[in-house]
C-alpha cells in the first residue's frame, strides 16, 4: 500500500544528504519514493533545479496559490512555501510513496488536510541533539540555556555549509543563516509530532556523508536507521519524544 513518507528537521540537520545517501546505497528503497515538489518564494541555492528541488516563484504568486482550494502553505524560516494536495495524491495513485524532505512546518499543515488524513504515513524527524543530551542540558544544575545553545550549534553548521557553497558570504547570506538559526528551537519542538526521532550530529556541513565514499559516524547511523524504518523495522537508537519535551522559553 502506498504511503506518505516525511523526513524532516531543522535547517542543515542533514535531511538532504541522508536522502542522497539513501538513493546511492539503498536504491531499491529510494526507488519507491517520489519527492513532492513545493513552491518556494526564495531564490535557488547553487545546484538547485527548477521543478526538481522547488518551483521557484515570486512571493506574490505563491500568496495567490495559497488562497486557492487544494493548496496549503506555511511561512518557513522567512520564506513562503506552498504545496498542491493533488500532486501528493497523484503520486499515491501511481503506487508510489509520496516523499517530503525538509522543514516540519509543511507536514504540520498537511496533517490538517482532510484529503490526506486516511493515508498511511511514516514521519521521521532528524534531530541535531539526542534525547539524553537534551535531558542533560535541561538540568538546572548545568546552567545551560537550550534556547541559546542550539542556535549556536546550528549557526556553526550553517556557516560551514554556506562556505562550502560560496567562497565569500554576502550580507544576505548571513541574514538568511540567522533566520534559520532563530527557527531551530521552534522546529525542534515539532519533533514530538513525528513517529520516530533519529539523533544525528553530522549535519549538511559534515564530510562524513561522502568524503570517504561510504557514510561514517552519525551519518552512517542515521542512514541505517532511516533505511530500517522504511522497511518496517524499528532499529536501535531511534527515539520517541513526548509533547513539551523541548519546553517553551521561560517568560519569567
Amino acid at each position: 500500500m502506498s504511503r506518505f513518507v516525511i523526513l524532516s528537521g531543522p535547517s542543515c540537520v542533514g535531511t538532504g544528504p541522508l536522502y542522497s545517501a539513501l538513493r546511492k546505497f539503498y536504491p531499491h528503497l529510494a526507488g519507491r519514493l517520489q519527492q513532492i515538489v513545493l513552491y518556494n518564494s526564495r531564490d535557488p541555492r547553487p545546484g538547485e533545479q527548477e521543478g526538481v528541488d522547488y518551483y521557484f516563484r515570486p512571493r506574490a504568486r505563491i500568496e495567490e496559490l495559497s488562497k486557492k482550494p487544494g493548496f496549503t502553505s506555511a511561512i518557513v524560516r522567512g520564506d513562503l512555501q506552498a504545496v498542491e494536495i493533488a500532486s501528493i495524491k497523484k503520486i499515491l495513485d501511481q503506487d508510489k510513496d509520496a516523499f517530503f524532505e525538509g522543514n516540519p512546518f509543511i507536514p504540520a499543515k498537511l496533517s490538517e488536510c482532510k484529503e490526506l488524513q486516511e493515508i498511511p504515513t511514516l514521519k521521521v524527524f532528524l534531530s541535531p541533539l539526542s534525547q539524553e543530551e537534551i535531558l542533560f542540558l535541561k538540568d538546572p544544575s548545568q546552567r545551560t540555556n537550550l534556547e541559546e545553545l542550539l542556535p549556536d550549534i546550528m549557526r556553526r553548521k550553517l556557516l560551514r555549509r554556506t562556505k562550502r557553497q560560496k567562497i565569500n558570504l554576502s550580507l544576505k547570506d548571513l541574514e538568511n543563516i540567522e533566520k534559520r538559526v532563530a527557527s531551530a528551537v521552534v522546529e525542534l519542538r515539532e519533533a514530538w509530532k513525528f513517529d520516530y526521532v533519529i539523533p544525528n550530529h553530522d549535519g549538511e556541513d559534515s564530510e562524513h556523508w561522502d568524503a570517504f565514499y561510504y557514510p561514517i559516524g552519525d551519518a552512517r547511523k542515521a542512514l541505517l536507521a532511516f533505511a530500517a524504518l522504511l522497511q518496517g523495522e524499528i532499529p536501535p537508537g531511534v527515539e520517541y519524544w513526548e509533547k513539551d519535551f523541548v519546553p517553551e522559553p521561560d517568560q519569567s
